[in-house]
């Protein structure tokens, strides 16, 4: 993906999918002409990090399913994904797996019962660690996007946190916000 630039929307991501569709990145990748992937590096149940654990409402030292991903854009790395669900959620699910889930996780998360209502993102710039620039191929004194997602079920309950991180120079992030539901004040 060198020297391109790539639009990524949140919302494709967020909606649940029909049943026997592919995921949303396989999609938008394939409806841009090119191939989008992901490999799954590790799934399963782990200690949370301090700002997941504030992000998930847990307390320190929690644990919950985690699914750690590189995705990939005609087989180049373009984004680091970590995916943390509440262990009562995920816990015993194909989402504590390596496997594939057909339609992603969000279609999986509905089937369930939680379907996300809210979003709430926060995205930063930063030096990437150590691993993130061997993983992402980096060149020398390339920042990461940092995108840190929180997605809230109804009732307000945090779903899933994602933490991802991609090379700032290939990567635009898009937003469209909808008020037609907002009620003057």
């Amino acid at each position: 993906m060198t020297g391109e630039l790539w639009t990524s929307a949140s919302l494709p991501y967020l909606t649940p999918r029909g049943t026997g569709t592919s995921d949303a990145w396989t999609e938008e990748a394939r409806r841009a002409g090119r191939r989008g992937g992901q490999r799954i590096v590790h799934a399963g149940e782990a200690a949370v990090p301090p700002e997941v654990a504030r992000m998930l409402g847990l307390a320190e030292g929690s644990t919950a399913v985690v699914r750690r991903r590189v995705i990939e854009l005609d087989g180049e790395p373009v984004e680091l994904t970590d995916t943390y669900y509440p262990a009562d959620i995920a816990a015993g699910t194909a989402l504590a797996g390596t496997a594939k889930i057909r339609g992603g996780a969000v279609t999986l998360l509905a089937s369930l019962g939680h379907v996300g209502v809210r979003v709430v993102e926060n995205v930063t710039a930063r030096m990437p660690s150590r691993g993130e620039h061997r993983q992402l191929r980096l060149g020398p004194d390339e920042p990461v996007l940092q995108l840190a997602r929180t997605t809230y079920d109804s009732a307000g309950r945090p779903i899933q946190a994602d933490m991802m991180a991609m090379p700032a120079a290939r990567q635009q992030l898009r937003y469209e916000i909808g008020l037609e539901d907002r009620q003057p004040s």
